[in-house]
């Protein structure tokens, strides 16, 4: 699974734009738009979601789920959430 948040730091990381993003994965535009602006997880068929994250992987890019470890150990980005104030 990929969230709309991934989505935008993969192509902050590989310094692509939306359209760029779109010709890399075999999508349409307004296919990735709308995975984007998506909530949390992005939803979308499943030949769609595989071809992004395909392409996101021979990028360069590990995605990298709730709790998990990096397997490769290179350079990323995690969100933290937010420590409760006690």
């Amino acid at each position: 699974m990929i969230t709309a948040g991934q989505m935008r730091a993969a192509r902050a990381l590989l310094g692509l734009d939306q359209r760029a993003l779109a010709e890399l994965a075999g999508l349409s535009l307004p296919t990735i738009q709308r995975m984007e602006a998506s909530d949390g997880v992005v939803r979308g068929n499943v030949d769609s979601l595989m071809k992004l994250v395909g392409a996101l992987q021979a990028a360069g890019i590990e995605l990298i789920g709730e709790g998990a470890a990096s397997a490769m150990g290179g350079r990323g980005v995690r969100l933290v959430p937010p420590k409760a104030d006690p």
